[in-house]
């Protein structure tokens, strides 16, 4: 006889947040209660994040405010928590998490000020930054979110009013206009290729 396996437990955000976070460890999200392993990123992404991060940097964005790897609680059925590719965080959320045990935006902290996903291949991971990334950063306020789609040679620049995003696409050479930081020196086919 074939016994099913057993219901994985579910977490909360304070289980979520007292565990150890090992800084070596491979991608993980808490996805409605449950930890996801999250796939390695393509080199291209990864790199596309790294470009990204340099730009701001040369926009004259301090270091503090410039991230990869940190973390933002949503709302989803349960608990969830997010790792962006990359991340402005605000003045106020830079400082907040100065001295931070794990580098985990909770909900009564600051929003970031810009929130990037690169988009990898595959029907799953287009739904998740197209679909639910975009209701869950929604419902957390984040100002403006990026979807990168390399495949499709596209950004997406997604502005939050009046609970929802309003979104505009720039392809090809199209210099991406922010609605926070305004018209960039920053073209689409720059990001989709990770070459400045």
């Amino acid at each position: 006889m074939v016994q099913a396996p057993p219901h994985p437990t579910l977490l909360n955000l304070d289980d979520y947040l007292a565990m150890e976070h090992e800084p070596d460890r491979r991608p993980f999200e808490i996805e409605d209660g449950i930890i996801r392993e999250m796939s390695p990123e393509s080199e291209l992404n990864r790199r596309i994040a790294i470009m990204l991060l340099l730009f701001f940097a040369r926009l004259g964005i301090s270091g503090d405010r410039l991230t990869q790897k940190t973390e933002i609680v949503v709302k989803s059925q349960r608990v969830t928590t997010r790792e962006p590719d990359f991340m402005v965080l605000s003045e106020e959320l830079a400082i907040a998490l100065q001295g931070a045990p794990s580098s985990i935006i909770t909900e009564d902290l600051p929003r970031p000020d810009l929130v990037v996903e690169v988009v990898s291949p595959g029907k799953e991971n287009r739904d998740r930054d197209y679909r639910y990334k975009r209701m869950e950063y929604a419902v957390c306020r984040i100002p403006e979110y990026w979807i990168v789609d390399p495949e499709e040679q596209k950004v997406s620049v997604l502005q939050w009013m009046d609970g929802a995003y309003d979104s505009v696409e720039f392809t090809g050479e199209m210099a991406i206009a922010s609605p926070k930081f305004g018209e960039l020196e920053l073209r689409v086919d720059q990001i989709v290729t990770a070459q400045m």
